[in-house]
């Protein structure tokens, strides 16, 4: 039987492995060449991936919500028309539990030539349970002070559940470690029964912050947050230990600007076929005001700092799940205010129809978001990591104002808005992000109203 393997390709930068979370096709139905045969996710953004090959489908090798790295073998299609199958399960659990074997053999020679005293870190090659634990799983937890206790609570996904080496790497970083296993608090009330558990939140100092136990009271609903929702829990979590945040404000006169998009707005839409909002002219004067400040534009890693070349403007978009995401303008100082507002229009839409590639949400180096689309006055950004800075875009008011002329002050109707800049203090100190912020204003205000586009 000819055979054909399907693997998961390369998905973007930095993209190491997704999550299978739907297969289109079952095992011994036809496929067509470049036919959607299965549904995965990587971060924040799910794609179909075709078939790259005609036959029929005889073997799934990973299951749904199974994750797989880039390259993995997926499934195998026979391509002769031979459309026999063989025992999914069996097959499956034979060809995934091939690379955890080796892993577990290759944690165990690591450990055997690390340390040849396997049981002086007080931790028994075999725990309460019976479980087995490697000599390198316990030799890491010893150094990190792991308690047995604690080392029954990782669940591995080794043979037979065994932890590995990944396992209990992921539980430190994690910021799990702790002496006694994480308690349980079962919900008694007339929803179903629901488990919330504590867990430390971070190493050193940050071990000891727990989060609250919280006890659903009688009529409460559960919710379960979904996928993106657990990731975008963990990233702002992360960028808030991560980061020391500073937050400067600034007031903006955008008359002007408000009555040339006023203007301009019916005719830009009769000639490029859809609308100018607001988002595209704030994005070109943050680009300029990232040219006059370019250390705004870099990313912190260990005590190096990186100035990243290319001005790469992520634009945080609300989808109509409630979740959040960030597509991203490349090369925005390369684009006159038509293209930005083509690239913002085309990002927004394709975030909101689930149909932005893995690439799409890759390489920010800047993060703005607009607060003022829910009628918000300012905000308090959370910084997106790995960037150093990012803007919220309050909501444009008309407010009383001091107009100074040269006959005098007097009171008019402006309209304004407050733009709120967050940044890392790490790196980026208040004089940077005081004076970017006030230059990103100054461009709003000194909009040319009879500018053509």
């Amino acid at each position: 039987m000819a055979q054909f393997e399907i693997r998961l390709p390369k998905m973007g930068e930095s993209v190491t492995e997704a999550t299978i979370t739907n297969w289109l096709k079952n095992v011994g139905d036809t496929v067509d060449l470049d036919e959607p045969l299965v549904e995965v996710a990587t971060d924040k953004v799910d794609n179909e991936l075709p078939s790259e090959a005609e036959g029929a489908l005889v073997k799934q090798l990973f299951g749904k919500d199974d994750v797989a790295q880039v390259g993995d073998v997926i499934a195998i299609i026979s391509t002769d028309g031979d459309t026999s199958v063989e025992v999914a399960s069996t097959t499956t659990e034979e060809v995934k539990s091939t690379p955890k074997i080796a892993t577990e053999i290759a944690d165990t020679v690591q450990a055997t030539i690390a340390a040849t005293n396997g049981s002086s870190n007080g931790i028994n090659k075999n725990g309460p349970s019976g479980k087995f634990y490697s000599p390198l799983v316990r030799s890491i937890a010893s150094k990190e002070g792991i308690s047995m206790d604690a080392l029954e609570t990782i669940k591995g996904s080794g043979l037979s559940g065994r932890v590995t080496k990944k396992d209990i790497l992921a539980f430190i970083e994690g910021g799990s470690i702790s002496s006694t296993p994480e308690k349980e608090v079962v919900a008694t009330t007339s929803a179903p029964k629901t488990v919330v558990s504590t867990k430390t939140t971070g190493s050193g100092f940050l071990a000891n912050i727990k989060e609250p136990v919280v006890v659903p009271q009688e009529g409460d609903e559960i919710i379960e947050m979904d996928r993106m929702r657990k990731l975008i829990a963990d990233h702002m979590v992360m960028s808030t230990h991560v980061a020391p945040h500073v937050t400067s404000y600034v007031e903006a006169d955008v008359t002007e600007l408000v009555n040339w998009r006023n203007k301009v707005k019916n005719d830009f839409a009769k000639r490029e076929g859809e609308k100018i909002t607001f988002t595209p002219i704030f994005i070109e004067a943050v680009v300029k005001a990232i040219k006059d400040f370019p250390m705004i534009n870099v990313s912190v890693s260990g005590n190096n700092i990186v100035k990243r070349r290319d001005i790469n403007i992520g634009m945080a978009t609300a989808l109509p799940s409630g979740n959040l995401i960030v597509p991203v303008i490349k090369q925005a100082d390369r684009l006159n205010l038509t293209g930005l507002t083509k690239s913002v229009n085309e990002l927004a839409n394709n975030a909101r129809d689930n149909k932005l590639k893995p690439e799409d949400i890759q390489g920010g180096t800047y993060t703005v978001t607009n607060v003022g689309t829910f009628g918000n006055v300012m905000g308090t950004p959370i910084i997106n990591q790995p960037q150093v800075a990012i803007m919220a875009l309050g909501a444009i008011r008309k407010v009383p104002a001091v107009i100074e002329t040269p006959d005098g002050d007097f009171i008019g109707i402006r309209h304004k808005m407050f733009l709120s800049h967050s940044y890392d203090h790490r790196v980026v100190d208040g004089a940077l992000g005081g004076r970017f912020v006030r230059r990103v204003a100054d461009y709003l205000e000194q909009f040319d109203p009879n500018r053509e586009i």
